[in-house]
């Protein structure tokens, strides 16, 4: 992953927002990280992606709000990367131009990542805790609806403007010819 000066600053100013963003106290499994960690893949491409992903969860695990993250800290940052990835393949095939589109498609895979998320997540629950999977999801299961439900709507309402925003600026150039 090589990125030139104006990326690199996109790239630390959009990793200085979504920490702070994730450091403030919230509801829990109502965040943005996974809008722009998957909007950081979309405009700097899947390793980008991946390493931002990486980057914010690994920095979220020791100063959250809600504590140390401790050992679902590797399974967080997995789910994450996979969010940032996927935006980078979101660019390469998925965005078609038309805006009502994109909206509709940014929203549902906003709710199939967070799910994956969740599955992840939960999984890694399961494993440290030494308790069944079942469990594990039977017990996640508000939060997990909380969570993509919450992520359908930022990603439906906020990724289309979001991307128009940055197209306005020049930091996205020609992104459904890449």
């Amino acid at each position: 992953m090589r990125l030139q000066t104006r990326q690199l600053a996109l790239f630390c100013a959009l990793a200085a927002a979504s920490i702070g963003i994730q450091l403030t106290p919230r509801p829990p499994n109502i965040e943005s990280t996974s809008l722009i960690t998957f909007f950081v893949g979309v405009v700097l491409g899947c390793p980008a992606g991946g390493f931002f992903g990486t980057l914010v969860m690994l920095v979220n695990g020791f100063l959250s709000p809600w504590g140390f993250a401790g050992l679902i800290m590797p399974f967080q940052i997995v789910g994450m990367s996979l969010i940032g990835v996927a935006g980078g393949i979101f660019r390469r095939y998925g965005i078609t131009g038309s805006a009502t589109r994109t909206v509709f498609e940014s929203a549902i895979l906003g709710s199939f990542l967070t799910l994956v998320y969740d599955i992840i997540t939960n999984v890694g629950v399961a494993l440290i805790t030494n308790v069944p999977i079942v469990f594990a999801f039977i017990t996640g299961v508000t939060f997990s609806l909380m969570h993509i439900a919450s992520n359908t709507l930022l990603f439906g309402l906020a990724f289309t403007p979001l991307l128009k925003t940055f197209k306005t600026f020049g930091e996205v150039r020609k992104i459904a010819d890449n």
